[in-house]
C-alpha cells in the first residue's frame, strides 16, 4: 500500500485530472490518494473570508457563486451523466456549508472563519476526483479526513491529536484497505472535537500524506509535483540547477531550516520515525525518475545545495553600559525574539555585541527595536540576503559571491552561510 498526493497543479484543469489515470491505473493498489484544492481555488476561497470578515456578505456570496459555477463545469466537463448527477448533489452539501461560513463569518473571528471556508476547497475537488475515478472502474471510496484527524482549535495551524486520530485509522481506514479498495481524501484539513474545520498550516496536504502512510504502515509516499524532482537550488533564482536524485531527511530538515522551499520538516518527523520513503515525481512525465528522500544518503553524491532568504535584516547590538554578551543576557535576548515570534536566522555574538540576521516583519521589527533599544544600540542593515551553501565548494563560493558585499560569513566543514548587500 501507497501514499499519493496530488497537488492543486496536477488538477487545475479538468484535462490534467484525466492525465492522472495512467500513474494511478499502473499503480500498486490499494492507494490512499491525498489530494488539494484545484489550482487557485484556495485564493478564492481566502477573497471570500476577507469580504466576509469585512462585513461584506454579498460580495463573498456572489465570488462563493462563481466558485461553485466554475466546480460545476468542471465536474460536467469529466464525468458522463451516470455521475454528473450524483456529483453535483453531493457538492451542494459543500456549497451550503460554505453559506453558512459566510453568514457566521466575523472580524473578530477571522482565523475560525478562515478554516472553515478555506476547507471546502479540498472537498470539492476530491469529491469530482473520487467520481472520475469510479467511472474509470477504479474501486475507490470517498472519505471525508475530517472525521478522521483530530486537532486542537489553534485555528490555521493546527496541532493533530495523535492517539485519536490513529484510533479512527485503525477503525475507519484500515477495513477499506484491507478489503482492496482505495481511498482518495483531502489534504490540509482536519477537524475539532467540537466538528469546527481545522488546517493544518504550510504544506498541511503534504504532512497529511505523510501522517496516513505512518499510521497504515505504508511501504513510501509519492508527492507528484509539476517539476523533475527536487533540485540543489530553486531554477527561478539560480542557472544550471541539477535534480537529486537521492537526499536523506535530515539534509531535507537543513535546507528547510535555511528557507529552502522544500518539504517542510513536520512532514518529514513522521516518514523518518517510520523509515519510509518519500518520493518527489512529475505528473507531466511519470517516467521521469524524480528524487527519493531516505534515512541514510551518502554526502558524497550532493552538488552544492544553495539557498538565498531575501527579505533580511541584520542587526547589531551593543550593550549600552559595555557589559559583556553572557549566556544570562543571551537567554534575555532570545526571550524578547521569542516574545515577538521572531524566527533568528544567523547569529554571531562578541565580548559586548550581538548580531542577528533575521525575518524582516516590518511591525515586528519595530517593536523588536523598541524593546532592544532600553539597554543596547541598536543598528541595522534592511534588504539584505541570506545565502546558504551546504557541501559548498570553492569555486561554487566565489561564483555566487562575486560583485556582493559580504556583511557576514559562518562557515563549518559543510556548510557556508553569508549575509550579503
Amino acid at each position: 500500500m501507497q501514499v499519493y498526493k496530488f497537488g492543486g497543479a496536477s488538477i487545475a484543469t479538468a484535462e490534467r485530472m484525466q492525465a492522472l489515470w495512467p500513474i494511478i491505473e499502473t499503480a500498486e493498489q490499494p492507494l490512499i490518494l491525498v489530494v488539494s484544492a484545484l489550482g487557485k481555488t484556495t485564493n478564492a476561497l481566502e477573497s471570500i473570508v476577507a469580504a466576509a470578515c469585512k462585513g461584506d456578505k454579498n460580495a463573498a456570496m456572489e465570488q462563493a457563486k462563481a466558485l461553485e459555477r466554475q466546480h460545476v463545469e468542471y465536474a460536467k466537463t469529466i464525468l458522463d451523466a451516470k455521475y454528473e448527477d450524483v456529483a453535483i448533489q453531493a457538492l451542494n452539501v459543500f456549497f451550503t456549508e460554505l453559506q453558512w461560513a459566510i453568514d457566521d463569518a466575523g472580524s473578530h473571528k477571522y482565523d475560525y472563519t478562515y478554516d472553515q471556508v478555506v476547507c471546502i476547497g479540498e472537498l470539492l475537488s476530491t469529491r469530482i476526483f473520487a467520481y472520475y475515478l469510479q467511472q474509470q472502474g477504479m474501486p475507490i471510496d470517498w472519505l471525508d479526513i475530517r472525521d478522521v484527524i483530530r486537532t486542537d482549535d489553534t485555528y490555521r495551524d493546527a496541532r493533530v491529536d495523535d492517539d485519536y486520530s490513529q484510533q479512527q485509522v485503525r477503525e475507519k481506514l484500515l477495513p477499506i484497505l484491507q478489503s482492496g479498495r482505495s481511498i482518495i481524501t483531502q489534504g490540509f484539513i482536519g477537524s475539532t472535537s467540537d466538528n469546527a474545520s481545522t488546517t493544518l498550516g504550510r504544506e498541511g496536504s503534504d504532512y497529511t500524506a505523510a501522517l496516513l502512510a505512518a499510521w497504515t504502515k505504508a511501504k513510501a509516499v509519492t508527492i507528484w509535483k509539476d517539476v523533475e524532482g527536487l533540485k540543489n537550488a530553486d531554477p527561478k533564482k539560480f542557472p544550471n540547477t541539477v535534480r537529486i536524485d537521492a537526499i536523506s531527511y535530515d539534509e531535507v530538515i537543513e535546507m528547510a531550516y535555511y528557507g529552502a522551499q522544500v518539504i517542510h520538516p513536520k512532514t518529514i518527523k513522521p516518514l523518518h520515525n517510520n523509515n519510509i520513503p518519500l518520493y518527489v515525481k512529475c505528473f507531466l512525465d511519470k517516467n521521469i525518475k524524480g528524487t527519493v528522500v531516505m534515512n541514510e544518503v551518502s554526502s558524497l553524491f550532493y552538488p552544492p545545495l544553495i539557498v538565498q532568504k531575501g527579505n533580511q535584516v541584520l542587526l547589531k547590538l551593543t550593550a549600552k553600559d559595555f557589559s559583556f554578551i553572557t549566556e544570562s543576557k543571551l537567554r534575555d535576548l532570545y526571550d524578547i525574539f521569542h516574545k515577538l515570534n521572531i524566527q533568528v536566522n544567523l547569529i554571531q555574538n562578541a565580548a559586548i555585541s550581538f548580531v542577528a540576521c533575521i525575518d524582516n516583519q516590518r511591525g515586528k521589527l519595530q517593536q523588536l527595536v523598541s524593546l532592544l533599544n532600553k539597554d543596547y544600540n541598536v543598528s541595522d542593515n534592511e534588504d539584505v540576503s541570506l545565502l546558504t551553501i551546504r557541501h559548498y565548494t570553492p569555486e561554487v563560493l566565489t561564483e555566487l559571491t562575486k560583485g556582493r558585499h559580504i556583511l557576514l560569513e559562518q562557515k563549518t566543514r559543510h556548510t557556508v552561510q553569508l549575509v550579503l548587500m
